[in-house]
């Protein structure tokens, strides 16, 4: 079971992050380029009252990417790959990216 697992376990995915849950999904979406943290905290300052489970599921699956990865889906140089594209990762992705 890895770390989104067992703290989203059993969840609905319409659920809203709660106080623990948003503190654990900000520690997982540090990154060691700043200008993806910038990109990813200025996401945290729109849009963070309003995440929910389902939200938190697609950005954890996201950080799972490599730095310059993350920056080149940011930067729209690519887009999600066949393999990782799904309707929650490229919302999160697209609101990320304004």
């Amino acid at each position: 079971m890895n770390v989104v697992d067992s703290f989203l376990a059993g969840l609905d995915p319409l659920t809203m992050l709660g106080v623990r849950e948003l503190s654990k999904l900000r520690w997982r979406c540090r990154r060691g380029l700043l200008e993806n943290d910038l990109m990813i905290e200025a996401f945290f300052n729109r849009y963070e009252k309003d995440l929910t489970v389902k939200v938190a599921q697609a950005l954890y699956d996201l950080m799972d990417l490599s730095d310059n990865d993350l920056m080149d889906l940011f930067l729209k140089r690519t887009e999600l790959t066949q393999d990782l594209y799904t309707s929650e990762r490229q919302e999160v992705l697209d609101k990320i990216r304004k």
